[in-house]
């Protein structure tokens, strides 16, 4: 189906009224660094007060399903094994929460879960909070919203916050979910925008209504930012993948510039570079700029917001590729290469079966 219509007519194998003898479903698990190859059967969970029951149609791969699984100090700890990954997701209601307006069958997209580590979106059943769910407005396909979440609030909320109309805007890394939305929305908003890529991408990104890309395979970003006869105004890294951008920053940035981050590693190098750029003095060599770490926070008016942009066209919903359900690894695989030019779906179910 191309275009949502608000609701899901056609009943399942459990039906709107069935999941009082839901006791399992089939989920993707992680058991160590990597999901296995085919989904997993699990124990059903039931909602609580303030969580939904949604039947998962589609969901959206991020960097975060996998880089915490492998951080070297608190994947064991913080986040025990078995779990089911994902958080951005595009459902129908199966049994809504206590007093919400959302009805059985209404067809809605957020951030799954309580946990953004593992929000088990990647599975047929899910929990929604009610803060994090909004409906699926006409005119949106059920694959575009559930590129939405993560990726596109980290986008919306590490750019509109920090920088206002006609703010030169530098994007490190477009590529990727984050960044081919991040561009749109600086762009929607009045930003002059500037991107980092590479050579096989600048045709893309200008085509998103990128400014100006920077070409890191055939030029030094740092050097071209020092040489540029402009001061931006703020720079939002999506990569981490050089911290000289941070402790050089004042040469090349406005007196109130922001440096945000956006971005989750698993190396003990992101975690010193991050409690060093935030916490340590300037008179102890700490950059002259401000550094934010961003997170995405599920917001149901910015969820609503990014959705009526896409609608209307404003911005461009950017897939990378589609995948089954029960191919998720090879997807990982891909999402691993950094190579994706925009968001990759799991059809949970699949899209050809996605009633109208």
């Amino acid at each position: 189906m191309s275009e949502s219509s608000g609701n899901y007519k056609q009943d399942d194998h459990y039906g709107y009224q069935g999941y009082s003898i839901l006791v399992s479903q089939q989920a993707i698990q992680i058991h160590s660094r990597w999901p296995r190859q085919q989904p997993d059967t699990e124990q059903y969970t039931q909602p609580q007060a303030n969580q939904h029951l949604v039947r998962i149609l589609a969901a959206g791969l991020n960097s975060t399903d996998y880089r915490l699984s492998e951080f070297q100090f608190l994947h064991k700890g913080a986040f025990p094994k078995p779990a089911c990954p994902g958080n951005d997701f595009a459902s129908y209601i199966v049994k809504p929460a206590p007093g919400s307006t959302l009805k059985p069958g209404q067809l809605v997209f957020g951030g799954a879960g309580r946990n953004f580590m593992y929000g088990r979106a990647m599975s047929e059943y899910g929990i929604a909070l009610v803060t994090n769910t909004v409906p699926i407005p006409t005119g949106l396909s059920i694959i575009n919203a559930a590129s939405i979440a993560i990726a596109r609030l980290a986008a919306y909320q590490s750019i509109l916050p920090y920088s206002k109309p006609g703010s030169r805007v530098l994007l490190n890394g477009g590529s990727g979910g984050v960044g081919s939305f991040g561009i749109q929305i600086a762009k929607a908003e009045g930003r002059h925008v500037i991107v980092t890529c590479s050579t096989a991408s600048v045709t893309h990104f200008k085509s998103l209504g990128a400014d100006e890309v920077i070409d890191y395979k055939t030029q030094n970003v740092l050097q071209t930012l020092k040489d540029s006869p402009y001061k931006y105004d703020l720079i939002v890294d999506y990569v981490g993948n050089d911290h000289n951008l941070f402790w050089e920053v004042d040469v090349y940035t406005s007196p109130n510039a922001k440096f945000v981050t956006v971005v989750v590693s698993h190396h003990l190098g992101f975690v010193q570079f991050i409690m060093a750029a935030e916490y340590m003095p300037r008179f102890l060599s700490g950059a002259k700029r401000q550094h934010l770490t961003v997170f995405a926070k599920p917001d149901r008016e910015d969820l609503s917001q990014i959705a009526e942009w896409m609608v209307e066209g404003k911005v461009k919903p950017v897939i990378d590729s589609k995948y089954k359900f029960e191919d998720l690894r090879e997807a990982y695989q891909r999402l691993k290469t950094g190579r994706a030019r925009g968001k990759l779906i799991l059809e949970v179910v699949p899209e050809g079966e996605h009633a109208a």
